[in-house]
Parts: C-alpha cells; structure tokens; sequence
C-alpha cells in the first residue's frame, strides 16, 4: 500500500511548502520621516582631501610606524573641527587612540560612533591616480582609506561639528572612539574597551565598519540591501608542522614530510567544518528571503526541509554563502627545504580558519588533528579570537539604527547579516550587546574591490551621505 500512500504524502508536502512560500511575505514597516540637512559639500570634500594626505599606514612593527603623519592628522582635526574640540572631552589613549565624549542631557544611554583611520600599505605603481595626495576629479576622491575608514571617520566628525554650530545637545552622552591601528590589530581599541569597563559605561549602542548598502548579493533579491552585523565569525591561524632527518633527494622515502603535510591538507578540505545556521543568518534570511523571488522564497521558506539541500550546495561551491555557514578553512603559507635537491628538514603548511557558532580555537584544532588522521603532525595555534556575541535587534539602538539607514537610503531593505571579517568593534562586546556593523556608504561590487585594493576612491554623494547619516543617527540617539 506504500506506493498508494506515498504519492499523497508527497503532495501534501508539496502543498505546504507552496503555501509557506506564498505566506512568506515582506514584513510591514513604517516610512520613517524623511529630514535633509544643507551641508557644506565643498568645505566637507576639501577637509577630507587634506586628511587623506596623512600617510597614517600603521604596522605590527611600531618601529616602522612613521608616526609625524599620524601628528600631522591629529593637528588637522583640530583646526578643521574647533567645536568638536570646544564641547567634547578629549583624551588620547596610546599612541593612536581618539576618544572623545560630546556630553549630553543623561549619561545612562551614552552610544558610540566608531572608525579607524589608519591603512593598509600601497603599491602607487599600479595606482592610475596618486594614493595620497586627495585628488578629487569627476566628482570622486582618489586615495588610500577614503572607503576603509577615513570615510565615516571624517562623517562623524562633520556630522557633530555640523549640530555643535547649530547648538544642537544630544539626548544623551555621545563617545567618539577612533583608532590607528585596526589595520593590524593593535591594542588601541581594546584600551578604549578597558577604560570603558573600568568607569563602568555601558554603551546602548556601538557603530563601526561593516556591511553596507549593496546590490546583487543575496538570491532573488533585486533591491539594495542595507546589510548590518550584528556578530563576527572567529578567527585563528594554525600551523601544522612536521619534521625529518632531511637528506638529498636522490633516494627519498615513499612519503616526503611534505607529502604527508600535502596529503592532511587534502584530508581537512575534503572533510569541511558542520553545517550551522546562527542567529544573524537566520534573521537575514527571514528578511532578505521575503524579497527574493517565488523559487527562492519556497527555500528560504522551508529551511527545516532544506537545509540538507542547502548544506550539499555550500560544500560543492563554497564562497560567501558556504562562509556563512561553517567554520572555513583556508592554507594559505607553506615551507619547505631552501633547495631543490634538499629533503626539507622541517616543513609547515598554515591555516587561517574563520570560526563559525559553537566552534572555537581550541575546538578547531582538534577537529584539524582529526580530519588529518597523522599523529606525527605537531599543530600550533599561532593567535586567535573566538566569534563575538550576538548584538541585540529587539531594542532601541538597533531601531535607531535602521531609520538613520532607511532616512539615507529609502530603497535599502535594511537586514542583520554575519561578518567574516574582523573589526575593531569585536572588542565592545566584552562589556555590550549592542554592537553594529555597517559602513554608512552605498558601494558597487566594483567599489568594494578597492577596499584595500589599487585606486580606491569615493564619490562625493557618498561621503555626503555618510555626514547625512551620522547627523540622524546623533539626532535620534
């Protein structure tokens, strides 16, 4: 009687997974009320030309940190942002660290707008227009850290000293926390972090670099998607290493030491890190998934049904779908003997994992120990952090956040989304669960290469919308 029986459970299943797709609608929301500031659009853009004139490249090694260039900055903000200086409190922390404190009429809902401003190095030789020297040409500004950060790093500041003139008072205490060395993951922020935790100030809200307003990146979804993180994965680099007598080459053992590393390394990619679905995945696919079109949204709809399915197609094309989804692991550095005839007497393949959910360093290079299945591998883990916390979208900062985004981009479906990339904001999380991800910009996919890439530049619309949104955040905060 089975094969009477299974043709009706197959149809009713189908039925139901039609009618949760059909029900799988766009959730209703309020237009927030639209407000639009006169800005002082050529003083912003000249302003930001100079700033982007410092060559504040930071290093892991301070000693070739050319320090004159962060000075050189640190005295422009002074004399093109007096009020800021005037009004808000402000003390240096470290070499690097910007903090500042606009007091407001209470101090027990502060929130802070963050940036870094230092940068990642750059090869001017494959560079069309000079990194440093702000040219703005065809309503563009050329140069190193105009996207990653000195964008919103400038917006804060024009949006604050732009409300000081106006003798605008924030409803409550508002910290400006800025760093010079996000780039290499320097101990500024957590210092910040540190005298946050000891004067017991718990932030309602953090912002820093994250998501943005994007195009093209989620299935089905036509619209820009105004894209916030509320968490980041883990990261940690692991070595693997083993060793051997060397010897020539003339006459090698059937596995050379790099044999054998090569075979692990097969072994861990062929077998991935499990499947998970986290809280901001979840959430993005509920939202992002009620745009997409009919055939997506019965996937996005029915998850319980098929997230086997979705799990198959992650393993076979990995990317950013598959990132979302698991621990990743990526072998990036190898070494070996210094010559060709030489059997190396030490060689080393290294991993640099970004950690998904329950996964940890620890737990990681246990499962790498496994999946190698050669005990003569010594495994090392060189540094790592575990992924932070889930911030908070049930509360009044996230909805600050969302009508400051749908204020300055009307169309964006606003969506919670999981970074694979670290910031410096990771290091709030210690002391809140409000912390958010999102570079205030609309970026194509071809601006988003020139995030640490050659000829990174910003339109001006952008940056004066980044001011135009850092004002209506202040505003509303």
């Amino acid at each position: 009687m089975w094969w009477l029986i299974f043709p009706g459970l197959l149809l009713v299943l189908i039925i139901i997974l039609v009618v949760r797709a059909i029900l799988f609608k766009p959730y209703t929301i309020t237009e927030p009320v639209k407000n639009d500031f006169e800005l002082d659009n050529e003083g912003i853009m000249h302003r930001f030309s100079e700033l982007i004139k410092c060559k504040t490249i930071s290093d892991r090694d301070t000693a070739k940190v050319n320090f004159a260039e962060f000075e050189k900055l640190h005295n422009l903000i002074k004399n093109f942002y007096p009020n800021v200086f005037y009004k808000c409190d402000f003390e240096k922390v470290l070499d690097t660290g910007l903090l500042f404190r606009w007091p407001g009429d209470k101090k027990e809902e502060p929130i802070v707008l963050m940036s870094h401003y230092d940068v990642v190095p750059v090869n001017e030789d494959q560079w069309d227009k000079p990194a440093f020297e702000g040219i703005i040409e065809n309503n563009e500004l050329w140069g190193r850290g105009t996207l990653d950060t000195k964008g919103t790093f400038v917006g804060i500041l024009e949006a604050a000293e732009f409300l000081i003139k106006q003798g605008y008072v924030p409803k409550n205490d508002i910290y400006f926390s800025f760093s010079g060395d996000e780039e290499v993951a320097g101990p500024t922020c957590p210092a910040i972090v540190e005298l946050f935790s000891k004067r017991n100030i718990i932030p309602a809200m953090v912002i820093d670099e994250g998501g943005a307003v994007v195009e093209g990146v989620f299935p089905g979804v036509k619209s820009q998607c105004a894209l916030v993180g509320i968490a980041e994965k883990g990261i940690t680099d692991i070595r693997m290493t083993m060793k051997s007598g060397g010897g020539h080459a003339s006459a090698p053992m059937p596995h050379t030491i790099l044999g054998q590393l090569s075979q692990a390394v097969v072994n861990i990619e062929n077998n991935p890190f499990k499947f998970q679905l986290t809280p901001p995945v979840i959430k993005m696919f509920d939202i992002l998934g009620r745009h997409s079109s009919f055939i997506f949204r019965i996937i996005f709809a029915n998850l319980w049904c098929f997230s086997p399915v979705l799990n198959m197609m992650c393993k076979k094309s990995g990317g950013e779908l598959n990132a979302l989804m698991r621990t990743t692991v990526a072998f990036t550095m190898a070494s070996g003997s210094n010559a060709t005839n030489v059997l190396p007497p030490k060689a080393s393949f290294t991993a640099n994992l970004r950690l998904l959910g329950n996964d940890t360093y620890d737990s990681a290079m246990e499962y790498l120990k496994k999946k190698a299945d050669n005990d003569k591998i010594e495994f090392e883990i060189i540094h790592g952090s575990n992924p932070t916390i889930y911030s908070s979208t049930d509360c009044k900062g996230w909805n600050t956040l969302n009508n400051s985004i749908r204020q300055t981009w009307p169309d964006a479906i606003v969506s919670p989304y999981l970074m694979f990339a670290a910031s410096d904001s990771r290091h709030f999380c210690r002391i809140t669960d409000k912390v958010y991800k999102f570079s205030a910009m609309h970026l194509t996919k071809q601006e988003r290469g020139y995030i640490h890439g050659n000829n990174e530049r910003i339109s001006c619309d952008a940056v004066y919308d980044i001011v135009k949104f850092y004002i209506r955040v202040i505003k509303q905060s």
